[in-house]
């Protein structure tokens, strides 16, 4: 790895002025501790400085230096990520795309828009409303498109609209050198050269920057529905999953909770669930008559499975409550559990093996005796999120809660799974990725190298 860079000198400080403006340069402390670490559990590493590019011509002048100068790059967005993807652990400049946020063009016509990297993915959404469109991968956090793009984000929409990778059409990149590069088209489809826009998704700006994305659009849609369905065991709820998407329905969110979750839900008052096995669905549809007939189909299969009760709700609202409760359930979890800390695992596995990681997570959990831990997940891809509960200041009870973690890891990989379903690698997974990956390790080593000959971008991520 390159050489970690704790301090800028002033003719490199007066070089990044000159590129960006004295004022989108900073060397304060509070800003460099406030990029220093993400949302995730991992150690704090302070950048030497955050520079806040304003182009992709700003970006590529700011890269040919750092490339020259043998100077660490990790690309930011809003600091959502919760494997360490975004911690400068080799300190150096720390690029933050807050003011790269603009809708470029949208294309009506074609349900596509030009974008840059800095804008979060909800503010967009309110944008294009107007518009009647939406970008469908729904990660929970505000992310950046950028971000989105670096950890191939997915979240509770991906059996509707697939994750990040299945919505990305064209890329503006800049290397490690300061080249700029365009990858990909607008058509809809293509079978002329590499694939180069789906080797930078998900390569947590290892091999490049993100500079501008076209993206994929949905029209908003006319009705929506959504549904409660309690079991008496996890399998019972796990079967249904299975069922749900071999009788060719088509939700376009099905997510599972665990009873500890819909025990903790059940604290707030503002939520009233069976303290068992729960799935979370949600259909959209043209049509009323269309709804109808998946909430049917939906319920018979449920039944089938041993589902205790069966709750729908049609309409915008309702839906909306179904997620509100969803994407409080770590903020719940964590209030109700004053002087635990938790870890957030990601791990994946395939459908039909979904059950069985399930069960494996669960008996990892039990073994921690600590309160707190629960499970939730996006059940109808196979991607399963523990809390995992420990001690703060305990090494000992973090150690165990980082075995479990791994332990529940490899499960996945031995059911034919992945380490992370949508977090990303970072600094939390790269212990698994010989195992997972073998020799085309290797092969994506051989990529870094190429794209990145002296390892600047985002160094200590992946490798």
């Amino acid at each position: 790895m390159i050489s970690p860079v704790q301090n800028l000198s002033d003719d490199t400080v007066q070089v990044l002025q000159n590129i960006v403006g004295s004022e989108f340069v900073s060397i304060k402390n509070a800003d460099r501790e406030h990029h220093a670490r993400d949302q995730s559990f991992h150690d704090a590493h302070l950048p030497a400085a955050v520079v806040f590019p304003e182009s992709a011509q700003e970006v590529s002048a700011i890269l040919k230096y750092a490339n020259a100068n043998l100077i660490p790059i990790t690309p930011w967005g809003t600091g959502t990520s919760i494997e360490g993807n975004s911690i400068p652990v080799a300190g150096g400049i720390v690029m933050d795309f807050l003011r790269m946020q603009k809708i470029l063009r949208v294309y009506d016509d074609d349900f596509q828009v030009d974008v840059q990297p800095g804008i979060p993915y909800k503010d967009m959404n309110a944008k294009l409303a107007p518009h009647g469109l939406f970008f469908g991968p729904d990660p929970g956090a505000n992310a950046s498109i950028g971000g989105m793009i670096a950890n191939n984000a997915a979240g509770t929409r991906t059996p509707g609209y697939g994750a990040t990778k299945d919505n990305v059409l064209r890329l503006e990149v800049v290397l490690a050198n300061g080249e700029i590069i365009r990858t990909g088209t607008r058509s809809k489809k293509t079978s002329s050269g590499y694939d180069l826009v789906h080797l930078f998704i998900g390569s947590e700006g290892t091999l490049g920057i993100v500079t501008e994305a076209t993206l994929k659009l949905h029209p908003i849609p006319e009705h929506f529905s959504a549904v409660v369905a309690a079991f008496e065991t996890v399998e019972g709820a796990t079967r249904t999953v299975s069922a749900i998407m071999g009788a060719g329905l088509k939700p376009v969110a099905l997510e599972f909770m665990d009873t500890a979750t819909t025990r903790e839900l059940n604290t707030t008052n503002e939520f009233h669930l069976h303290e068992k096995p729960t799935l979370l669905i949600e259909f959209h549809s043209a049509t009323p008559h269309a709804i109808e007939h998946e909430l049917a189909l939906t319920q018979e299969l449920c039944n089938d499975n041993g589902c205790l009760n069966f709750e729908t709700g049609v309409g915008r609202t309702e839906r909306d409550r179904l997620w509100k409760m969803r994407h409080s359930t770590y903020e719940v979890m964590v209030r109700n559990n004053p002087g635990i800390s938790f870890l957030t695992g990601d791990v994946a596995a395939p459908v039909s093996r979904y059950s069985e990681l399930v069960a494996a997570c669960e008996r990892e959990l039990e073994a921690l005796h600590l309160r707190g831990g629960s499970m939730v997940g996006h059940a109808a891809d196979g991607n399963l999120h523990p809390g995992i509960p420990y001690l703060p200041n305990d090494a000992a009870s973090h150690a165990r809660a980082r075995q479990a973690l791994a332990n529940m890891v490899r499960v996945a990989l031995s059911l034919d799974g992945t380490s992370t379903g949508e977090h990303g690698i970072g600094i939390g997974k790269i212990e698994f990725m010989a195992e997972e990956h073998g020799a085309s390790w290797d092969v994506m080593r051989g990529l870094k190298k190429m794209f990145d000959p002296n390892g600047i971008l985002n160094p200590g991520k992946m490798f």
